[in-house]
């Protein structure tokens, strides 16, 4: 195997065959019909959004998620197969991933989405809820792929593992959502390297703020994020509809991409990454972020929990 390098415009990209079949070049096209896509976090928000995308282009759906009224809902909406199931348990994943293969006979994507975050500096945010956004964002991606990998070694599918900016952009108080994302970008390098010689491609999905639950939730229940939101400039403040987001990840697993972000400037985060973490670039964040640090510990403390009600009443029940 020869493993993809960079080259100059006037010599061959030198990929195999089986790194081509992949998509690490581009590579083939799926098309939907007669294709089974199991999609984690479905109840709403991002997953949601992608699965409607996905139906409309003609996918079996298999859709898991914790939140049951929800799930019911767009299960509903959609058909498909669906199953309450927690990411964190590997064990339940593979019975999802069973009852869907036992339904339509394969499974050619995955849509690793599922995902919580929480609030408050690393002195304040209550450790269980740290765990967590690990156990859910990470575990939760490494135990979905797990359990699909046998049925998309088969079809030679597709994994789309749902990370963030916050993988490229550090935030103070969101210290566990973003080294979980971090996480997710890089489980999602290394699954690419182990899978794409076995026909497998791997992409990361990398998205700025998305009008979901989950963050409107947090607005309205921590103010001093609410004020955080507000006071991002341009593009960075910009909240972006869950449905562009699905569409945007739906055409991002048809094309078995590498990346994918959303809004596209998402991409510029990345190559600005090195340049954030540099002394000055961290004393001015630093400097800016100390007042809403203050008052989100304020309200962690007032409040007692790190998370939106919804979010920790759904952990609460699992």
């Amino acid at each position: 195997m020869v493993v993809p390098r960079a080259v100059g415009p006037a010599t061959k990209t030198l990929v195999t065959d089986e790194w081509r079949r992949a998509g690490v070049d581009g590579g083939t096209i799926m098309t939907f019909p007669k294709k089974t896509v199991l999609v984690t976090g479905t109840a709403s928000g991002i997953g949601a959004a992608t699965a409607r995308a996905l139906h409309d282009k003609g996918a079996d759906l298999v859709l898991a998620d914790l939140d049951a009224d929800r799930l019911g809902a767009i299960s509903r909406e959609l058909g498909g197969m669906s199953r309450v199931a927690d990411v964190r348990d590997l064990g339940a994943m593979h019975e999802v991933v069973a009852d869907g293969v036992a339904r339509f006979g394969r499974i050619d994507a995955v849509v690793a989405n599922a995902g919580i975050g929480s609030h408050g500096s690393i002195e304040q945010v209550d450790a269980e809820i740290f765990r967590a956004v690990f156990d859910t964002n990470v575990l939760g991606a490494f135990h979905t792929v797990r359990a699909a990998l046998p049925h998309l070694l088969a079809s030679r599918g597709y994994a789309l593992l749902v990370s963030s900016v916050a993988a490229y952009v550090p935030a103070a108080g969101l210290a566990a959502y973003c080294a979980s994302k971090a996480g997710v970008e890089q489980l999602a390098n290394a699954l690419r390297l182990e899978l794409a010689p076995r026909g497998v491609a791997v992409g990361s999905a990398h998205m700025s703020w998305i009008d979901t639950p989950l963050l409107t939730d947090s607005a309205d229940e921590f103010r001093a994020f609410d004020r955080f939101l507000r006071s991002l400039p341009g593009p960075a403040g910009t909240i972006t509809s869950a449905e562009t987001c699905g569409r945007r990840l739906a055409k991002a697993i048809e094309g078995r991409k590498r990346r994918v972000n959303v809004p596209r400037w998402v991409g510029m985060a990345r190559w600005a990454k090195p340049l954030l973490t540099l002394p000055i670039a961290e004393h001015a964040i630093g400097t800016s972020s100390r007042d809403t640090i203050r008052q989100l510990d304020e309200e962690v403390a007032r409040t007692g929990r790190s998370a939106t009600v919804h979010t920790a009443s759904i952990l609460n029940e699992a």
